[in-house]
């Protein structure tokens, strides 16, 4: 008789036969989902719960070793805690993407049921075992800190923040997700059960263990012959083998006789009715190899006679023929840059090289697929669902008729790039469609870590000139990037690159070349910066040298050379009203000259929306459903908090309270195509069309209170962010004083008058133009606008990074509170990239765990200062927001360097650094 394991589970007694992960028990068995799988080998703590109000991992402890204890999760914290910590992550802006917070919060209460008044230290402590990739962890300290003093009586809860009354734009809010998240009740793609759909089934692809070999015999037969087993699919079963998000490169499968690219590469697709029966399905298929050496790196990639990664790649409706592996490349150039460095009277040349590294959110790729209507549906985590519809569309041969793929996003845990292209959607797609069945398809953390697109790896040579006064009169560079096996994003994430690798400054000669090479490394694609982290590493690390030569300090020149409202930005766009960039730099002077010998300065520009002439549209459908306005736009929220400034927005626009306002389902099927969650782009671009939408909303609501004539039931209209544009032709200006928070005209009972509008649809889109690369115009506008930042980093008497003020312009701040926490997470992103991150590769394969990235802990944080600069005069459009997601990253690495050279006159051209207070101690864990 097997023996039973008698487990006390938030005060209720639970009895099996299985000795398996307790993590494994609570979710498949009790579908307890507020404990998070983020990757299964006790390094993230994600599945953090309580064991006798001790805080324990849930996927190191066992069934059987949890017996006798008291085991408690978010669902049996009780109704004060719950309250408690609510309020507190809400209040303190501590809720990103959200998929760590239920992990942080039972660590959090475990460690106030024992001591009911912890120190900063203490919580940091406390918390050390969990890892947070959104917040910088700051924002956790401080709600634990507000949460222990709910509970102690110190402190009050108030009901009106989270009920959202006053829920205008600029206002200290919460965000719209924050109780779901905190209590883990909200619904992340691995959270999808059986109890949700009866007939779910579970697929995972067997993958490559080389980098470059050639699949000689997949043999699959035992596997199928397994009872359990629903089937095994390989190339043969796909209709169309590619996929790609820019590029169809990407081989869904490789086929028998064809040679992989990278480790992860699938050769088959293994479905089965039991995670259990799958796992020994995958060990059961038989993979025959011929192992081929691989092209390890950029040089060996562009050596005579390198093999060819790719022979050609379908891209935008044409086959390109490949005659190297320079997958992409661009040539930016303005002025006459050889003739302005020959004549400059300082300057200084130095070659670079940055790492790949990994994204590290903490929810690994999940997605659900099922039969729906004459196609399928995709319950996924990404970072735009019409891409992932086109991209499965094209799989099944459907490009004619997309629609058939459905697509919805659930909450996504994090992304910072690493969710733009598809990883298991496809896949699990695939399956549905063959078998009939609703199919999940979850990665492994080490999957993940192996198959997903990274940061580039870049090698580039940069030399800086400028004249006696420390004036810049001419930038060259050659940028190269190692792709690895598929080009994901590579010709966007390579031009962003090279036309922010001028900086923020005012000259005009630039000559730079960029060239991305394919390889058999993981590929690499998006990630938080695209591309401006490398090449503004290079180009401040290098200003400091060059102002050295100059006789100028580093803030001092740095200044004299900011770009200013009205002057030419070295692509030869002028700089708008918004810009500040001279205000982050006296924002931060004083903490630059108190620390002299230990503080590092470099400033960023990072552009808001796709630009360059390509079509980057936003739109929003807002419905009157049950009395509320219900925010329609298919934008994923990765954290960042779009869903939260549309509400924002929506509410400052028509004056309605939260709980008149909602965010709608975000699928393909019910929301409009707003664009990827990508370039910072959702608050500008997609903010801008909610507002149009809401102020149709709003004119309706003005007709209804006046008595006139209730408007027709789908209004729609266009428009540039002062001008609307109806269906019928009819243009109207909106008053400029209109698009400043605090000057909409409301109804005075808006209430009422949303509820006479009932199931009636307000539409909006919103397209302002720009100029494609190398417009023949004297002033080509290549993005809407630019957000602008400059970092001091401090170190301290061990050299240790000790401060960070981080002031940034980002345009009007739409909420204070989120803003902080971007700034913070974005800092200490930098920072790990700066010194402790890194994804080593042997012949292609990654030699790494989630433990071993060197992440950032909580212990580990300095202080961050986060400083908003707001000018008066902002872009008339959404509210003036500018977009903080991507910038708030890119200056943190050179400005660690430069303290660094600042501390000991060492120059460190490689990222992670050497010979810092890091690279002394063991770091990772």
């Amino acid at each position: 008789m097997a023996e039973e394991y008698v487990l006390n589970i938030n005060g209720q007694e639970h009895v099996t036969t299985q000795n398996k992960p307790l993590l494994r028990y609570l979710r498949d068995d009790l579908k307890i989902t507020s404990a998070k799988d983020g990757c299964s080998e006790g390094a993230c703590g994600t599945c953090t719960i309580m064991v006798d109000d001790r805080a324990v991992k849930a996927c190191v402890l066992t069934t059987k070793l949890a017996q006798g204890h008291a085991i408690t999760t978010c669902e049996g914290l009780t109704h004060e805690e719950q309250e408690a910590f609510v309020y507190a992550f809400g209040v303190s802006g501590a809720v990103q993407c959200g998929f760590c917070i239920p992990g942080m919060v039972m660590a959090g209460a475990a460690l106030c049921r024992r001591n009911p008044d912890p120190t900063a230290p203490q919580i940091a402590e406390a918390i050390r075992g969990n890892v947070c990739r959104c917040t910088g962890y700051k924002r956790i300290l401080v709600a634990i800190k507000l949460a222990a003093a709910i509970l102690r009586g110190d402190e009050k809860i108030d009901p009106a923040e989270e009920r959202g009354d006053d829920y205008g734009v600029g206002k200290q809010i919460f965000r719209v997700d924050v109780r779901k998240k905190v209590l883990g009740f909200g619904q992340y793609p691995d959270d999808i059960t059986e109890k949700d759909y009866p007939d779910m089934c579970y697929a995972s692809a067997v993958r490559s263990k080389y980098a470059r070999a050639r699949v000689v015999k997949i043999d699959s037969s035992k596997a199928e012959a397994m009872e359990g087993v629903i089937g095994v699919l390989t190339a043969a079963d796909v209709p169309h083998n590619q996929v790609g998000h820019l590029i169809q490169d990407w081989d869904v499968m490789i086929a028998e006789g064809d040679v992989t690219r990278c480790i992860g590469d699938a050769v088959c697709l293994v479905v089965a009715e039991t995670p259990e029966i799958l796992e020994k399905a995958k060990k059961a298929v038989k993979v025959t190899w011929e192992e081929l050496e691989p092209v390890r790196n950029i040089e060996e990639a562009r050596a005579e006679g390198a093999p060819r990664i790719h022979d050609s790649f379908f891209a935008f409706g044409n086959t390109v023929q490949l005659k190297d592996n320079v997958c992409q490349s661009r040539h930016v150039t303005r002025g006459d840059a050889k003739t302005a460095l020959a004549n400059a009277a300082h300057r200084v040349t130095r070659t670079f090289t940055t790492p790949f590294t990994e994204h590290a959110f903490l929810e690994p790729e999940c997605c659900v697929a099922m039969p729906y209507k004459n196609g399928v549906k995709i319950m996924s985590t990404d970072q735009g669902a019409y891409d992932t519809r086109k991209e499965c569309a094209h799989m099944f041969g459907w490009d004619g008729e997309p629609e058939r793929v459905v697509v919805q996003t659930m909450l996504v845990g994090g992304g910072f790039g690493g969710k733009e292209d598809v990883s298991c959607q496809h896949l699990a797609a695939l399956a549905a469609n063959k078998y009939g069945r609703t199919v999940k398809c979850r990665f492994s953390r080490q999957e993940s870590l192996n198959f997903h697109p990274k940061r580039h790896y870049m090698e580039g040579t940069f030399t800086l000139g400028c004249d006696e006064e420390g004036n810049f009169v001419g930038l060259d560079c050659e940028i190269n990037f190692d792709t690895g096996a598929y080009a994901s994003l590579c010709g966007p994430v390579l031009e962003r690159a090279c036309t922010h690798s001028v900086g923020p400054y005012k000259y005009q000669n630039t000559d730079i070349r960029g060239y991305g090479y394919y390889t058999n490394n993981p590929p690499a694609g998006a990630f938080r910066g695209f591309g401006v982290c490398q090449s503004e590493f290079a180009l401040e690390s290098l200003i400091d040298v060059l102002a050295e030569e100059a006789g100028l300090d580093p803030w001092e020149i740095r200044y004299k050379n900011a770009i200013e409202p009205g002057e030419v930005l070295p692509n030869g766009q002028i700089a708008d009203c918004s810009t500040a960039l001279k205000e982050t730099l006296e924002a931060v002077k004083d903490a630059y000259y108190a620390n002299p010998g230990r503080a590092g300065i470099a400033c960023s520009m990072k552009n808001a929306g796709v630009g360059v002439g390509l079509p980057d549209a936003g739109r929003c459908n807002i419905r009157v459903e049950d009395g509320r306005a219900v925010i329609y736009a298919a934008t994923s929220d990765i954290g960042q908090g779009c869903n939260t400034v549309f509400c924002q927005d929506v509410a400052e626009a028509c004056g309605l309270p939260l709980s008149r306002i909602g965010n709608g389902e975000c699928s393909t099927e019910a929301a409009p195509d707003s664009g990827t969650t990508s370039g910072s782009r959702q608050t500008v671009v997609t903010g801008e069309a909610v507002r149009g939408a809401a102020f149709l909303l709003r004119d309706a609501m003005l007709k209804v209170e006046r008595g006139e004539a209730v408007p027709e039931e789908r209004v729609s209209a266009k428009g540039d962010g002062a001008t609307h544009t109806y269906a019928d032709g009819t243009v109207f200006e909106v008053p400029a004083e209109q698009l400043t928070p605090g000057h909409a005209v409301h109804p005075v009972d808006p209430v009422a008058a949303l509820k006479a509008l009932e199931g009636h649809e307000f539409y909006y889109e919103y397209l302002e133009p720009t100029d494609k690369l190398g417009a023949d115009v004297p002033n080509p506008k290549s993005h809407i606008c630019y957000g602008f930042a400059t970092h001091v980093v401090i170190l301290d008497d061990e050299g240790k990074v000790s401060e960070v003020y981080a002031a940034h312009d980002s345009g009007r701040v739409i909420n204070p509170i989120a803003i902080q926490g971007q700034i913070e997470g974005g800092v200490l992103m930098g920072m790990g990239y700066a010194l402790t991150e890194d994804l080593p590769l042997k012949d292609g394969v990654p030699q790494v765990k989630y433990g071993t990235l060197g992440l950032f802990r909580a212990t580990d944080i300095p202080q961050i200062h986060a400083i908003y600069v707001e000018k008066d005069e902002q872009l008339p459009v959404a509210y003036g927001g500018k977009g903080i997601g991507e910038i708030a990253t890119i200056p943190t690495a050179p400005a660690v360097q430069n303290a660094y050279h600042a501390w000991d006159g060492k120059l460190r051209c490689s990222l992670p650094l050497s010979d810092t207070y890091y690279s002394h101690r063991a770091h990772r864990d």
